[in-house]
């Protein structure tokens, strides 16, 4: 059967043109839904961090990737610490693989929210380096 029978309604007997009719509107349908599909991705699963430059940071977080590169002195305690990555938004990796330091807020008299987190064997020649300004909600990744 044509689809001009299918158009002008000769669709022979019942039967047929049921499943003719039936045909038309499941392939109607199946289109519609190929085309109304969310896009697949082709990044691979887990997180993927933004990304902001050195120079786009604020200027404390500038001095604290210098002092890191330095090996400090850090104006925190806990600056060097291990960062345990509990929220799991960066790269997975084993513990004491990252460390945290402080960015100072000005204005505050406590740490604030604002880190850099590095991950590396060698902290003061990281492998990649994290801004958050949100105390670990969200990550960036620092490109040099």
């Amino acid at each position: 059967m044509g689809l001009k029978q299918i158009r002008t309604g000769n669709w022979g007997s019942a039967r047929r043109g049921g499943v003719a009719l039936a045909l038309v509107v499941a392939a109607t349908f199946g289109t519609f839904l190929v085309r109304n599909q969310a896009p697949v991705s082709t990044t691979p699963p887990g997180p993927s961090p933004a990304s902001v430059a050195l120079t786009g940071l604020p200027w404390q977080g500038q001095d604290v990737m210098a002092k890191i590169r330095e090996g400090g002195p850090f104006r925190y305690e806990k600056d060097g610490s291990v960062f345990g990555n509990r929220e799991r938004l960066l790269p997975g990796q084993k513990r004491g693989y990252y460390r945290e330091y402080t960015v100072p807020t000005p204005g505050l008299s406590d740490r604030g929210a604002r880190r850099i987190v590095c991950g590396g064997e060698r902290p003061r020649v990281p492998d990649a380096c994290y801004y958050t300004e949100d105390h670990y909600s969200s990550f960036r990744l620092i490109v040099q």
